[in-house]
C-alpha cells in the first residue's frame, strides 16, 4: 500500500480508502458478518482510511462499521464521518442537529472522535446555513476534542469557490468527478492545492456506471450517460477488461489526489482494488473507453440548489 499526507493535516492515509456505503447496504444487501469481514480485510491489506455517514443505509453502515471496529486499535485508522444529511430529503446543517447527529455518530461507531468531519453535500441549502450553524458546530466538537480536521463533500464542483470563499476547511470530498468518464475535478485542483486542502476523490466508478454489471435503478445519471457507460463496459469485456479495474487504475493513478475512496462488498473486492494501487492503466485502453464515452464525457447530474448546476 502506498500512503500520502492528506493536504495540510498531520494524516497519513492510503491513497485508496474504503468508501463504506456499500457496508451499509447502499448496493444491496449485505449482512453484519460480511460487512466487518469486508472491513478487517481492508486494514489488513492496508487500507487505513475509512469513510461513512449516517446517512448511507439510514445509519446502517456507521453502525456495521462500528461493529467491525471493535477491537481495532484506534491508530490503527484514519476515520471520516458525516453531519448535515441524513435522508434523500433530509438536509439540515443547523448547529443542534449538526451537535446531535455528530454525537449519534461517535456512539455508533464507538472511535471516540472523527479524525476527520465532513459537512455531508453542502449544495443543497443555502452557504449561510452550512457556515453559520454546521461549521460552527464542527469548531465546537473540535475545540472538545471530538472531532480532528474539518472537510466538506458535494457533487457540483462549483460549490468549492464559494464555500472555500468563506469558510476555512482542512479537506474536501468530491464524488464522481475523476473518473473514465469525467474528470473536472482537474479543473478545481488548483483551487484546492492553493488553500493546501486534502482531496479526497470518492466514487471512482461513479457510483457503479462503470462496472460490468452497470448502476443500481436509483442512479440519477442520464439515461443517455448510462448506455454510453454500458457500450463501455461491453466492449471491455469483449477485449477482454474489466473496465471497473481500468476505472480504479486511472483514478489511482492521479498522485495530486491524495485518497480515492473506492467501496468494497466483500473481501475478493477488497483484494481487487488493493491490487490496482501503483499499477498504472493501460493508456490505449484508457482511450478507446474515453472515445466510447465522448458523448456525455465531463458530465455530471444536477445536485442541489440551481446555482452550483
Amino acid at each position: 500500500m502506498l500512503y500520502r499526507k492528506l493536504g495540510k493535516t498531520n494524516l497519513e492515509v492510503s491513497v485508496l480508502g474504503l468508501g463504506c456505503s456499500g457496508l451499509g447496504g447502499v448496493f444491496g444487501d449485505i449482512e453484519v458478518n460480511d460487512a466487518v469481514r469486508t472491513l478487517r480485510c481492508a486494514l489488513d491489506e492496508g487500507i487505513n482510511y475509512l469513510d461513512t455517514a449516517p446517512f448511507y443505509g439510514e445509519t446502517l453502515s456507521e453502525t456495521n462499521v462500528g461493529i467491525g471496529l471493535q477491537g481495532v486499535g484506534r491508530e490503527k485508522y484514519v476515520i471520516s464521518s458525516k453531519v448535515g444529511r441524513y435522508g434523500m430529503t433530509d438536509h439540515d446543517f443547523t448547529y443542534a442537529r449538526v451537535k446531535e447527529g455528530l454525537e449519534a455518530s461517535l456512539r455508533r461507531l464507538g472511535c471516540g472522535y472523527l479524525d476527520l468531519a465532513i459537512l455531508h453535500d453542502v449544495e443543497f441549502v443555502p452557504l449561510e446555513q452550512v457556515i453559520g450553524e454546521g461549521l460552527r458546530a464542527l469548531h465546537d466538537a473540535r475545540a472538545e476534542g471530538k472531532v480532528r480536521y474539518i472537510g466538506a463533500s458535494g457533487l457540483p464542483l462549483k460549490i468549492y469557490p464559494a464555500l472555500l470563499s468563506v469558510a476555512e476547511l482542512d479537506a474536501v470530498i468530491s464524488y464522481a468527478n475523476y473518473t473514465l468518464q469525467n474528470t473536472m475535478l482537474e479543473g478545481v485542483l488548483p483551487l484546492l492545492e492553493a488553500y493546501r486542502l486534502g482531496v479526497i476523490n470518492a466514487s471512482p466508478l461513479a457510483l457503479g456506471l462503470l462496472t460490468p454489471q452497470g448502476p443500481r435503478d436509483w442512479h440519477l445519471g442520464s439515461e443517455e450517460m448510462k448506455v454510453k457507460c454500458r457500450e463501455a463496459a461491453e466492449w471491455c469485456n469483449r477485449h477482454g477488461v474489466d473496465i471497473a479495474e481500468l476505472g480504479m487504475q486511472f483514478a489511482l493513478a492521479n498522485t495530486r489526489i491524495h485518497t480515492t475512496l473506492s467501496g468494497a462488498l466483500s473481501v475478493d473486492e477488497v483484494r481487487k482494488n488493493v491490487a490496482c494501487v501503483g499499477k498504472a492503466p493501460n493508456p490505449q485502453l484508457v482511450e478507446a473507453v474515453r472515445h466510447i464515452l465522448t458523448p456525455v464525457y465531463g458530465q455530471a447530474w444536477p445536485a442541489g440548489r440551481a446555482e452550483y448546476n
